[in-house]
């Protein structure tokens, strides 16, 4: 998509550019979430809790920000990685979604450039065992052909056929005998970790009190009205007072409704999704493949991210705990079959380098299947004031928190104009993503997680020459990023660092186990850490990984 020149420099590209980094100190966040009452308290650090944080305070409100976890560690950092408008919602008939999304998924790409970026998606047309023959792929191209008129043209490339040469170079290990072509169309990628963070840290360079490991306890009443929540950060109790709170807290928000009304009646229905990791050796596809699982409904999706490929996703009914899903073998199984029915790739569980496993919160009943619910987010406020966001997806992130600090708006008797539409994310206002992906080497990797921020990490190299070495011999991750995390994204953990700041849990589990204690050293020396906390942090990820991996080859013979 072309954009004019601008005639005059626009504020809000000017307000979101630092010259210094942004340092977040815990306890000085501690302090200020203990010190004097906000007009907004958002309980929930995920996506969209954390753009309702940032839309409220660039509105001019006093926010605060609580997780009770770390920022995205529930379903922000387990989604498929994609921005998107959903051809399946096109399929269901929600066309009005499809279009938002697509008009979300170009702010998303212009406000961060540096964490969107496009991907392609290839529809392999096969003879039989195929998503559709050829007769039906002339329909679904009328579908493509939908979701560009729809807002798909906006990433300035339209659908396009491709002939068998052309699907073979994209993917070669295509079972070739089955191909009679395929179709082509784009849509965009995200580290949902990172971009959910860079979203809070946006909202604390505007002024918000962001703060991790932060517990909801219990709601404060005056008058009968839900004014403000007790929290629970760093074993103390603080009473936050608040004009308005706001519930964004995903799969676990009937729990926080619940304190509110205790004759609330439960509306959410998890769905579990996974995704399996895989070397781009043993599948090698640029960008995304799209193949059939046989006996299944549901598309598999093969995307390539550096030297890995992540395969999935499921989509079904779960009723376990809420604080612990991982992906099952049998869930597994089903990803490799769907891959090995397409590509002549043999792949087995022994070339499962990581695994994801998330809930989807949406809301409904019981009745019928996950994967034909709808994506519609619902926003609701109750008899005592608490706000409530549901359900909804990452790519409408921003467009939710808009509309829920509407709505808190109302509660608070104000009017505010929202500021996020163009509002560029910390490290994407004057970022060029194709020029410094050009560049290769250490600019395009610290470019493509820290934008135009990717200096303020470089720097670090002059404070002590050997923060530019790797954490650890194999990964591409810098001993930098993690003093970075300590003391400008509030990383606390080991875990925090190998699962969220850096993506190493999830594109190399058995790597990140080698680097716990590199990691568990450098945050021992930011964060002033006694050792039994290191030594503890360390052990409790390890388990971790061997909890997944117990889980994952259960059941297998």
């Amino acid at each position: 998509m072309i954009r004019l020149p601008e005639r005059k420099v626009r504020s809000e590209t000017s307000s979101a550019i630092r010259r210094t980094p942004l340092t977040l100190d815990r306890h000085e966040q501690i302090e200020r979430l203990a010190s004097s009452p906000v007009d907004v308290l958002v309980v929930g650090g995920g996506v969209t809790g954390c753009y309702t944080a940032l839309d409220a305070v660039t509105r001019g409100l006093t926010v605060a920000l609580v997780e009770r976890d770390d920022f995205a560690s529930g379903t922000s950092s387990k989604s498929s990685k994609m921005v998107h408008g959903g051809l399946r919602y096109i399929e269901q008939g929600n066309l009005p979604l499809v279009r938002r999304s697509l008009l979300e998924r170009q702010r998303f790409r212009r406000n961060a450039p540096h964490l969107v970026q496009r991907l392609p998606f290839v529809f392999p047309v096969l003879a039989q065992d195929g998503l559709f023959d050829a007769r039906i792929a002339k329909a679904f191209e009328g579908l493509l052909w939908t979701y560009d008129l729809a807002g798909g043209w906006r990433i300035g490339r339209l659908h396009q056929r491709l002939s068998v040469p052309e699907v073979l170079a994209r993917a070669p290990r295509l079972r070739a005998d089955r191909l009679e072509g395929g179709l082509l169309y784009y849509d965009s990628r995200t580290d949902d970790a990172r971009l959910t963070l860079t979203i809070a840290r946006t909202a604390a360079h505007f002024g918000a009190t962001v703060l991790n490991g932060a517990t909801c306890r219990g709601l404060l009443r005056e008058g009968g009205r839900v004014r403000g929540a007790t929290i629970e950060v760093d074993g103390r109790d603080i009473d936050v007072r608040a004009g308005v709170v706001i519930n964004a807290t995903g799969v676990w928000s009937d729990t926080l409704d619940a304190l509110s009304d205790a004759g609330h009646r439960p509306r959410i229905r998890p769905a579990k999704g996974v995704h399996i990791v895989v070397p781009w050796t043993r599948l090698p596809v640029d960008g995304t493949v799209t193949v059939p699982v046989p006996g299944r409904a549901r598309r598999a999706t093969c995307t390539r991210w550096g030297d890995v490929v992540v395969v999935g996703t499921t989509d079904t009914d779960y009723d376990g705990s809420l604080d612990e899903v991982l992906c099952n073998g049998e869930e597994m199984q089903y990803l490799l079959d769907g891959a090995n029915t397409a590509f002549d790739a043999d792949l087995t569980p022994s070339d499962v380098v990581g695994s994801i496993a998330g809930l989807r919160p949406l809301v409904g009943e019981k009745e019928g299947a996950t994967l034909d619910m709808s994506r519609d987010h619902q926003i609701s406020t109750d008899a005592r004031g608490l706000v409530t966001v549901t359900g909804g997806k990452l790519t409408t992130s921003r467009h939710m928190g808009e509309l829920v600090v509407d709505e808190a708006l109302k509660v608070l008797g104000r009017r505010a104009r929202c500021r996020t539409v163009r509002l560029p994310l910390l490290g994407g206002a004057g970022y060029d993503a194709e020029a410094t992906s050009a560049t290769g080497g250490l600019g395009a990797h610290l470019g493509e997680r820290y934008g135009t921020e990717a200096r303020f990490v470089a720097a670090l190299f002059t404070e002590d020459p050997s923060l530019a070495e790797p954490i650890i011999d194999g990964s591409a991750y810098l001993r930098a990023e993690v003093v970075y995390a300590a003391r400008c994204e509030l990383a606390r953990t080991v875990d925090d660092v190998l699962s969220r700041r850096t993506r190493m849990r999830v594109f190399a589990r058995d790597l990140s186990v080698k680097a716990a204690p590199e990691v568990g050293r450098l945050l021992q020396q930011e964060l002033g850490l006694p050792d039994e906390e290191v030594t503890w942090q360390i052990d409790d990820y390890i388990a971790g990984i061997d909890r997944e991996k117990t889980v994952l080859m259960k059941g297998l013979s």
